[in-house]
């Protein structure tokens, strides 16, 4: 089986690979996405000839993923993967619609944004992003589409939804479409109860490329899906949108997929009384301080929530004492023209004394102008860690 490398443009160039995703949706003829003007993906023709990682029948597209390793790997999907998924993903929100591609297309979330549309048989409008995101190309973006009497839809990373509910214009075109989903990263339940307040329809998405994307929304699976939690709170999903395994790559399918239609993620969650699923965060990011394990999440949301603070990324920086020490950037809200002191770690620790155990109080904190992210908007947490040399500078 021959797997074409796909370029994806950039912009409104990337509907050009809508006819080569339909014919790929067909199975037996798959692709391998990557961004134009970064090197052609290596398929591992060798494993496939000598029969270690035979694709399965019916492969569509071997989509990139890195992580948080780095390490490059290629999810193996299923034409009948990617249907469930679009069918699934349409059931839960109100039926196919018109979309509007705010992310890069070879990324899973904006992949599946140009794979829904060529099920529903609609052209995604696609936002320009040539200067950047913000909320005047936002607003410029969905004031261009086409009328429609179809649902509409758009997916952003929470970092965009954070921009777009600071601008009451920008919110205003949020407040339109018939869902938000909103994935890639953590989302804030504050910023879930804003956007609410403000007549957006937001809908939480957890998955991953070797899930298809999104399987997972506001913290139930979609139909033919289902969460498994094993007695450390690591999360595996099983069903319909499961990918087949990594191209080449039998030791690491081996270790990710235990067996067919089953993926045992990196993270760690709880359910909540309700039975939702809550993502507590990755299994490597973990802070180990003093003995005592903590879930950066619970800090960030803990952060976030403080006066005149909008975002936070909290992270383990080496300590000779505790091992590691909970480190903590921040972007401050730009709402007022003269916002106040900077924050402080002591003030940051007595402000969270009492909300959080003693032992994930942070120990360290720089402000940002905005938070560094890689891929399709999660936190570089490697690049935020490289910001503290030594805790207390």
């Amino acid at each position: 089986m021959r797997i074409e490398p796909l370029a994806v443009p950039a912009g409104a160039a990337a509907l050009e690979v809508l006819p080569r995703l339909a014919l790929a949706l067909e199975g037996g003829s798959p692709v391998a996405p990557y961004a134009v003007g970064s090197p052609p993906p290596d398929l591992a023709p060798a494993a496939v000839d000598e029969g270690v990682d035979e694709p399965p029948a019916g492969l569509a597209v071997a989509i990139g993923t890195s992580g948080s390793t780095g390490a490059p790997k290629r999810a193996m999907l299923t034409a009948a993967n990617l249907r469930s998924s679009i069918d699934a993903t349409a059931a839960r929100l109100g039926g196919h619609g018109q979309w509007l591609l705010t992310v890069p297309g070879h990324h899973i979330a904006g992949l599946q944004v140009l794979l829904r549309s060529v099920v529903a048989g609609t052209t995604p409008h696609v936002m320009d992003l040539s200067d950047g995101f913000s909320p005047a190309t936002w607003v410029a973006a969905v004031d261009a589409m086409p009328d429609t009497d179809l649902p509409t839809y758009v997916s952003v990373v929470p970092t965009q939804l954070t921009r777009l509910l600071a601008d009451d214009d920008a919110t205003g075109r949020l407040a339109r479409f018939t869902a938000v989903l909103v994935g890639g990263a953590a989302t804030h339940p504050d910023l879930l109860t804003r956007a609410a307040a403000a007549g957006v329809t937001a809908v939480t998405t957890y998955g991953m490329s070797e899930t298809a994307g999104g399987c997972v929304y506001d913290g139930r699976p979609l139909d033919g899906m289902s969460v498994d939690l094993d007695t450390d709170g690591r999360i595996s999903l099983r069903g319909a949108t499961v990918a087949s395994g990594y191209l080449g790559d039998p030791a690491r399918t081996h270790d990710a997929f235990p067996s067919p239609g089953t993926f045992r993620t990196d993270d760690i969650g709880h359910l909540d009384p309700d039975g939702r699923l809550r993502v507590d965060g990755r299994i490597d990011d973990l802070v180990n301080t003093g003995g005592l394990k903590v879930a950066p999440r619970l800090v960030e949301e803990a952060v976030s929530r403080l006066d005149g603070i909008s975002e936070a990324v909290a992270v383990g920086v080496p300590d000779p004492e505790w091992g590691e020490v909970l480190a903590v950037v921040v972007v401050r809200e730009r709402s007022s023209s003269t916002p106040g002191p900077a924050p402080t770690v002591s003030g940051l620790r007595e402000q969270l004394r009492g909300i959080l155990p003693d032992h994930a109080l942070p120990r360290a904190v720089r402000e940002v102008d905005a938070i560094p992210v890689r891929g399709p908007g999660k936190p570089d947490r490697a690049a935020i860690r490289a910001l503290f040399g030594a805790v207390g500078e």
